[in-house]
């Protein structure tokens, strides 16, 4: 198993706080996949307002996560070193719970398209082995 640690992350993604969703990398592959995990905590900007009365982690939030740790897999190439993946599209997106403060939200995210600098990932968030949101989440790499 190949694992990264958060300092590791920031080296492949340029994403920084309050905006990086990822806070370690369990296992990948360059070009393949990638396995992280995000841990909730009450602290989140984002619960300052979603919602104050009973926090939730916002689904689209939920969604970068997955597309930054298929960025760990994509942009850990070597011949993509230094570049940006942009989204480029999110098709076939459902939820099917939430995450809230205390979760260890399970982000894994396989490239299944590659095509020039474009592709497309299968994502899954879950919790305790339970599906909380899926989706194909297309890229762009610049």
């Amino acid at each position: 198993m190949n694992h990264l640690d958060i300092n590791q992350i920031k080296e492949i993604i340029p994403h920084r706080h309050p905006f990086l969703l990822v806070d370690y990398i369990e296992d990948y592959v360059p070009g393949e996949f990638a396995v992280g995990y995000k841990c909730v905590t009450f602290r989140e900007d984002f619960f300052a307002g979603h919602f104050p009365k009973e926090p939730v982690m916002p689904g689209v939030l939920t969604i970068e996560a997955l597309a930054q740790v298929g960025a760990v897999a994509i942009l850990s190439l070597p011949e993509n070193k230094g570049k940006t993946a942009y989204f480029a599209g999110i098709d076939k997106c459902r939820f099917k719970g939430k995450a809230v403060p205390g979760d260890k939200l399970r982000l894994e995210t396989k490239i299944i398209k590659k095509k020039g600098p474009m592709g497309v990932g299968e994502a899954i968030a879950s919790l305790d082995g339970k599906i909380i949101a899926r989706a194909e989440l297309t890229f762009m790499i610049a």
